[in-house]
């Protein structure tokens, strides 16, 4: 249902913005303005008590992680772009249960992943709430729209890649910003964070860009610190292979990409000497029906979904 909402609030939207100081608009991971001699890249995202995250009970969060990926997840949308981070507002939902001083706590893991990533948090806003609810926005720039990637520009022949390792949902995720530009700068087709799952979100790229992403399954970087839990859409616990639950767990918050095949070894060197998580290539673009086959060692194709919130 998530998903359907989107994709009508989308059709909605009047127009694609061009002629104005629109760049991209709706359906990339950031939206980018025209602002004075640069561009402006602004994304937001909200996370709501026991939707997102629970503060009490089995697998909680403590506010301080809370805070943390909150910022994180919202700054991971920037680093799918190629942006530079520049600053970040938090509107605070507090309900009676929270408090103050937890709110706090909030805050201050807010504040450290800020400064890890060299993000200024500049304000925000805070109501009170049935439940605690964080929402963030992030505005990070670029100087010229080269210097951007967005989910649009894959080609039938680039490889498929991926930074770090998938499947752990590491509570305290770290925004691949430093990766996300020198993946653009060595030329990178296309690109999107996986917060929603690889299987979801690498099909997102495929329907943007008009191809087909075929990707190895027995390829995927697995986390070895995964959950030992897996579950399925309601809630239960389930069997399931560890390279299909690291294909749609999602909050995985690494970078997928495309990139053409000449560019393999420039992406490889630019990601090292930019310190970041290497890639693993996963996988080719075709011209097949928009979107993405997941392929296991068979060569079958897995129908796998992310993970959605629902309500």
């Amino acid at each position: 249902m998530e998903r359907s909402l989107i994709d009508s609030i989308a059709a909605a939207i009047p127009g694609d913005g061009s002629g104005s100081r629109i760049v991209r608009g709706v359906g990339d991971d950031a939206a980018v303005v025209r602002s004075g001699g640069g561009l402006c890249v602004t994304s937001v995202d909200a996370m709501v008590e026991d939707v997102h995250f629970r503060l009490s009970g089995e697998r909680s969060s403590s506010p301080r992680e809370v805070g943390w990926r909150a910022v994180a997840g919202a700054l991971s949308d920037l680093a799918a772009m190629g942006a530079r981070a520049g600053e970040a507002y938090i509107a605070l939902g507090v309900s009676a249960a929270v408090g103050e001083q937890r709110s706090l706590e909030l805050v201050h893991g807010a504040l450290e992943v800020a400064a890890e990533t060299g993000t200024v948090l500049a304000g925000g806003d805070v109501v009170t709430a049935p439940v605690l609810t964080v929402c963030v926005t992030v505005v990070g720039w670029a100087d010229v729209e080269a210097e951007l990637v967005g989910r649009d520009g894959a080609r039938a022949g680039d490889l498929v890649g991926v930074t770090g390792r998938l499947g752990g949902r590491p509570p305290r995720p770290v925004p691949r910003l430093r990766e996300g530009r020198a993946l653009a700068r060595a030329g990178a087709s296309a690109m999107i964070d996986i917060s929603d799952g690889l299987a979801v979100d690498a099909r997102h790229v495929g329907e943007r860009s008009g191809v087909s992403l075929e990707i190895s399954l027995g390829q995927l970087p697995l986390d070895t610190g995964a959950p030992g839990w897996k579950q399925d859409a309601a809630g239960r616990e389930e069997g399931i292979p560890d390279a299909e639950w690291a294909a749609s767990a999602g909050e995985d918050y690494e970078l997928c990409f495309t990139a053409p095949a000449a560019a393999r070894a420039r992406v490889e060197e630019a990601l090292r000497e930019a310190g970041g998580a290497q890639p693993t290539w996963i996988g080719r673009v075709s011209d097949g029906p928009p979107g993405a086959r997941l392929l296991d060692e068979h060569g079958g194709e897995r129908r796998l979904e992310g993970y959605e919130h629902s309500w």
